[in-house]
């Protein structure tokens, strides 16, 4: 049973971006406040949910798992999300793969695949988090209002997000977070077999308007009680396509 999520992706442009640890001024922005920067970002995200429903898009999955006593091995999943006849969501597999030893894939796994890209804070979402403003980060010719996010209420049928957040301070969209997704119900009683890691999301943007997720990435060392174990993974999402509306 696949019980972790752990990233990897080799985009050397973000690892070196990342390697130099841009400091965090704490100072508040002098040009805004930080409920109106919550408000616009939220607006947006209630935007960006709205629109992803009409692109189809290629969902990758690359995973790698090492552990003592068995060989490396490699886990690649390739699907096409669209829609079928009737206008509903569908996936299709393009290609399944799998060489792993350490490890098997689940249910629950791919729908981790699947719903870590879904986590939007849109204006109905904010409610039911804390957000505070951390600070702001200059990268690359960029400013971004970083803040940590925590849910304050929950309900057993949903999951939350809880990390950071980095919005560009030009276009107030958020383009990067860090944190996990919190379990169901029904998974938290499998908590001592489902480990997960943090995950650190990417989002481009598409037809030069939505700022859609784009890959994930992270790597971790599980602890397992039969061993320890290394998982890499990648997950991205390719060919945004939009798609006319059905009347």
């Amino acid at each position: 049973m696949l019980r972790i999520l752990g990233l990897w992706l080799a985009l050397s442009c973000f690892v070196l971006g990342q390697t130099g640890k841009p400091p965090l001024v704490t100072d508040p922005p002098k040009d805004t406040s930080i409920p109106s920067i919550v408000q616009s970002f939220a607006a947006k995200e209630t935007d960006l949910k709205e629109a992803r429903e009409r692109y189809t898009y290629t969902r990758e999955v690359t995973l790698r798992a090492s552990c003592k006593g068995a060989q490396p091995g490699v886990y690649h999943l390739i699907v096409d999300v669209g829609f079928d006849n009737k206008g509903n969501r569908s996936e299709k597999v393009k290609a399944a793969d799998s060489t792993l030893q350490c490890i098997q894939i689940t249910r629950e796994d791919l729908d981790r695949f699947r719903d870590q890209f879904l986590f939007v804070l849109t204006t109905n979402d904010i409610q039911d988090y804390q957000i505070n403003f951390v600070g702001q980060q200059q990268q690359d010719g960029s400013r971004f209002y970083v803040f940590d996010v925590s849910p304050v209420s929950t309900r057993p049928d949903k999951e939350y997000f809880e990390g950071r957040i980095w919005v560009d301070a030009r276009d107030l969209i958020i383009v990067r977070s860090h944190g996990t997704i919190t379990a169901k119900l029904e998974k938290k009683r499998k908590a001592q077999e489902n480990l997960f890691s943090a995950v650190t999301t990417w989002s481009v943007q598409t037809d030069g308007r939505y700022w859609f997720p784009s890959y994930s990435r992270a790597s971790d060392v599980l602890h397992f009680p039969d061993g320890d174990v290394q998982i890499d993974e990648v997950v991205q999402l390719t060919n945004y396509k939009a798609v006319a509306q059905q009347k």
